[in-house]
């Protein structure tokens, strides 16, 4: 069975385009499973993983659930008011204590960017990251690049426009990493108040004319405006938020006829994104959701050598 390169999966920026290719390809066979009326296969009997969450979260922390009970693993869910770090233990005691109990997979999402990599130097089992701070996702990058694949067969030279939120979205990074490695033509779009002044380093044209990087598009990507993350007020209000930069049936009739209208979730309908279009003929909003069961499946059955 081909192998990853590494047994952590931490960010897209580091990852080869051959790991990125063995994951997707792998991910096409999990698919297969999703779509049987009895979703499992012993694949990963007698494995185990934890699910360590210190962040709200609905799709990513399922997704890893399911995907592991449908290769037959086992899985704990562990959330940050249930852990010891409420009674003052440090994030890598808590995950040796973890470890010393056996499972090989440690899924974490954390509010601090870098929390995954320091615990991939510190601890034995393969770590996940499944969202740090305002770093990475690069297992969301992963399904979406899934998706991307599903509909346009390739990534060379598709063209994608990511709009919203780049500025606080770790979605986006994971995404302009990942789609850049691939071959697409990524632009971001953005009030300038949320557009990293180095996101052009990361390989990606930027404007804040919404409809010059909607127009042609193949890929039209939106960011939920994450009001969580921003310190004062990025933009006057959501309404001409959404009328600036909301993508709605006017604008997303300026992309390739063909074209796909992505969202990471959750979303905030009338603002970044109008009901008509997040529920239109080309939304895959909820594809990428299942793809991401098929995707996180890969990821586990590639980590613990499922082909064994």
């Amino acid at each position: 069975m081909p192998e990853l390169t590494s047994k952590h999966i931490l960010d897209l920026e580091s990852m080869p385009t051959e790991d990125i290719e063995l994951i997707l390809d792998t991910a096409e066979s999990m698919h297969d499973v999703l779509d049987r009326t009895i979703k499992r296969v012993p694949a990963l009997r007698g494995r185990t993983a934890v699910n360590l969450f210190y962040e709200p979260s609905t799709r990513t922390q399922t997704s890893f659930y399911l995907a592991c009970k449908y290769l037959s693993g086992d899985i704990v869910n562990v959330s940050k008011s249930s852990s010891s770090l409420e009674k003052g233990e440090s994030l890598r005691d808590m995950v040796l204590n973890i470890e010393a109990m056996g499972p090989e997979i440690v899924i974490i999402r954390h509010p601090s960017g870098g929390a995954p990599h320091y615990l991939a130097r510190n601890v034995s089992c393969s770590i996940v990251n499944a969202g740090d701070g305002q770093h990475e996702h690069p297992s969301q990058g992963l399904l979406d690049l899934f998706t991307i694949r599903q509909h346009k067969e390739c990534l060379q030279d598709v063209r994608v426009a990511i709009v919203g939120d780049v500025l606080h979205s770790r979605v986006a990074r994971s995404n302009i990493w990942g789609m850049s490695k691939m071959g697409a033509d990524v632009t971001v779009a953005a009030p300038s108040t949320l557009i990293p002044p180095f996101v052009t380093e990361l390989g990606c044209a930027a404007t804040s004319d919404v409809d010059e990087a909607v127009d042609g598009a193949d890929v039209v990507y939106v960011l939920r405006i994450q009001r969580e993350r921003q310190e004062g007020d990025a933009f006057p209000g959501v309404r001409e938020y959404h009328e600036m930069f909301g993508i709605n049936a006017e604008r997303l009739s300026l992309a390739s006829p063909d074209a796909i209208l992505m969202h990471p979730g959750p979303m905030n309908r009338g603002v970044e994104i109008s009901s008509e279009v997040a529920d239109g003929p080309q939304s895959v909003i909820l594809e990428q959701v299942r793809n991401g069961v098929a995707v996180r499946m890969a990821l586990f059955y590639l980590l613990l050598g499922g082909g064994e």
